[in-house]
C-alpha cells in the first residue's frame, strides 16, 4: 500500500477505537508508519481525512445490509423485504463496538467538526441512492437524483434515527418486526378513505 492507503487504513482503527474528536494527526501518523506531510498532501487536512475513513467504514458495512452473502429472500418492495433489511442493519447496531456511535458523535459534535459534517452531509445522497436497490430490487447506477433526494433521504432519515435509538438505548430501539409494523399501520392509514 502506499501513503495514501495506509493513512486511510490508520485513521479508520483511530476512528474506532477513540472517535473523531479523540484522534489526532499524529494518532493516524503512529497508526500509518506515514509522516504528518502526508495527511495534508493526500487529504487535505485531517478532518477530511477522518471522514473519508469514516464514509470506507460504512461502505464496509453495506454487504452486511444484504445479509450473509445469500441472496435476499423477499420480493423487492415488499413489507417483508423491509423487514429483512432492517433486520440486517440493526444486528450491525447490536454489535459491541458499533461504529454507529461514530455517527451519533457527528451529529453532536457537528458545530465542531464543520469538514467531517460537510463532506459527509454530501455522502446522504449516495447513501440513500444504495439503499433504494436494496429494498426497491433495480440498480444502484439507475436510481435518478429525484428518487436518491425522497425515497433514498426517506431511507437514510430511517437509518439515522434507529442509530440515535441504538446508541442512546439499546434495550428499548425498535426491531425490524416492529418497523416494518409501524409501516404497515401508516400504509392502512393513508389508504382509507
Amino acid at each position: 500500500m502506499g501513503h495514501r492507503e495506509d493513512l486511510l487504513e490508520g485513521a479508520k482503527r483511530c476512528l474506532l477505537e477513540k472517535g473523531f474528536v479523540r484522534t489526532t494527526a499524529r494518532d493516524i501518523v503512529k497508526e500509518s508508519g506515514t509522516n504528518l506531510a502526508s495527511i495534508g498532501y493526500h487529504y487535505g487536512s485531517k478532518d477530511a481525512l477522518l471522514a473519508q475513513a469514516y464514509v470506507s467504514l460504512v461502505e464496509g458495512l453495506g454487504d452486511a445490509f444484504e445479509g450473509d452473502g445469500t441472496a435476499m429472500s423477499a420480493e423487492p418492495g415488499s413489507l417483508e423485504r423491509f423487514q429483512e433489511v432492517w433486520s440486517n442493519v440493526i444486528a450491525t447496531m447490536r454489535e459491541p463496538g458499533s461504529m454507529w456511535h461514530l455517527s451519533m458523535e457527528i451529529v453532536v459534535m457537528g458545530d465542531q467538526l464543520p469538514e467531517v459534517r460537510d463532506h459527509l452531509a454530501r455522502a446522504q445522497r449516495e447513501a440513500g441512492r444504495g439503499f433504494v436497490p436494496m429494498l426497491m430490487g433495480g440498480r444502484e447506477e439507475d436510481v435518478s437524483d429525484e428518487t436518491a433526494d425522497t425515497l433514498g433521504m426517506f431511507y437514510v432519515t430511517l437509518m439515522t434515527g434507529l442509530i440515535a435509538q441504538w446508541t442512546f438505548d439499546p434495550k428499548t430501539a425498535p426491531t425490524s418486526e416492529q418497523l416494518t409494523e409501524g409501516l404497515r399501520q401508516v400504509i392502512a392509514g393513508t389508504t382509507k378513505s
